[in-house]
């Protein structure tokens, strides 16, 4: 296989899997262009590894993730697993049909597309218009929609704790 195929293969499977996030994410995003910038590329066409470092951001639509690295692994099925780390890693996404965004931080993030699994961890938060979630370790499945978030430790609470602040909604009447 030659590496634009990779190339080709492995950034649409990242963006859709790993960050077209449940039904918030901008649907009209996945039918927009995908652009990727990194001071380096490698490739790997018998590994299926791709390894993009060094400023990474990767557009598409109203999607922007910013990196210092990111690698995706491939099997015969596809994407098999994406890993982006960064001081922090930062996801930015408009919901769909409303004038709102979902945004995400974490030292590292992860996604196993076998599980359906999506990992932010290391002091992660999550933010979905003015509500905000934050902890050592946010999951999130995305066959099951399930959140787990595990919370975190420090000087004022060693046992780890969860912080999350919930905006009343407007009502109109």
């Amino acid at each position: 296989m030659r590496s634009d195929t990779l190339q080709k293969m492995i950034l649409p499977s990242l963006l859709a899997c790993l960050f077209s996030l449940p039904a918030w994410a901008e649907k009209a995003d996945r039918n927009k262009p995908i652009n990727v910038e990194a001071d380096t590329v490698t490739l790997d066409d018998i590994k299926k590894i791709g390894i993009y470092q060094g400023n990474v951001v990767l557009t598409e639509g109203t999607l922007m993730l910013r990196a210092d690295r990111v690698e995706v692994t491939q099997d015969e099925n596809g994407l098999k697993n994406a890993v982006a780390t960064g001081n922090p890693v930062s996801f930015r996404q408009k919901r769909d049909g409303v004038d709102e965004y979902v945004e995400a931080y974490a030292p590292r993030v992860e996604f196993d597309n076998t599980k359906g699994q999506l990992e932010l961890s290391g002091g992660a938060r999550l933010r979905k218009g003015d509500d905000e979630i934050r902890g050592n370790l946010i999951t999130y499945n995305t066959q099951t929609e399930f959140y787990k978030v595990v919370g975190e430790q420090n000087a004022q609470t060693p046992a780890g704790r969860v912080h999350m602040i919930i905006r009343p909604q407007n009502q109109s009447k």
